[in-house]
């Protein structure tokens, strides 16, 4: 494959589905991760060592939040962090079907640092909390575990969703096609999309406006996960076969 341009027109040839894909990873994340695949590939890289570039930014960045007090330059510096892992996470399963050189062990070790990331960073909030905010009241060290409790349970029940409905959507005859992605539906998804996360962490220098944010968030993730949970319920029984 020739140049840097090349290529990349080759990795927007080989972009998953749009479906279900909020606005900022439709237009951030995924052409972020597509240059940095491109750099990658130019470099030589595998996808799994891609995978592991994107859990050194995102784990540095979580590290740093529990051991440094809170202030503006940290804020900037862990959303960084966790933005550049971000399009790291894109990038490596962009590589994977570009060169072909994607399998099951890169899936499952992406899927591994996903799941890391989800605890770890919630965990961070809550040392963080513990260990250098001023909280108007002990409930709020709740906040961190109970939006850890959502992340990973979305993330594990969506995981579960896709493998058995692929292994069901085998056994029953093919049906119409998918519809196309909706742009009302990618606005809805903002909220719920990782990279907006990232986006509060900026707020850790005003510590009363980073709780609040974070707290928004984690409500308006619950929402989202009670919504999810009954159409990824509604979807499987679909497939059943009395």
């Amino acid at each position: 494959m020739g140049s840097t341009g090349t290529v990349l027109r080759e990795l927007r040839g080989a972009q998953k589905t749009s479906k279900g894909v909020s606005l900022y990873s439709r237009y951030v994340n995924r052409p972020a991760g597509r240059v940095l695949a491109a750099g990658a590939f130019r470099a030589g890289m595998t996808p799994n060592q891609v995978t592991l570039v994107s859990a050194l930014f995102t784990f540095a960045a979580i590290s740093s939040l529990a051991l440094a007090p809170p202030s503006w330059g940290l804020g900037l510096a862990v959303c960084a962090g966790l933005v550049t892992g971000f399009a790291f996470d894109s990038a490596d399963g962009q590589l994977a079907r570009l060169t072909g050189r994607g399998g099951p062990d890169g899936e499952w070790l992406d899927h591994v640092v996903d799941c890391a990331k989800m605890i770890l960073v919630h965990t961070a909030v809550l040392i963080s909390f513990y260990r250098f905010t001023e909280l108007p009241g002990d409930i709020w060290l709740l906040l961190p575990l109970g939006f850890l409790f959502v992340s990973v349970l979305t993330f594990c029940a969506g995981l579960l969703r896709e493998q058995l409905g692929r292994a069901a959507a085998r056994a029953v005859p093919a049906g119409s096609a998918p519809a196309p992605a909706s742009r009302l539906r990618a606005v809805v998804l903002l909220p719920a999309d990782y990279g907006v996360f990232c986006l509060v962490f900026p707020l850790l220098g005003a510590p009363g406006a980073f709780r609040t944010g974070y707290a928004v968030l984690a409500a308006v993730h619950a929402v989202f996960l009670v919504a999810f949970l009954a159409k990824w319920f509604r979807e499987l029984k679909a497939f059943r076969v009395d």
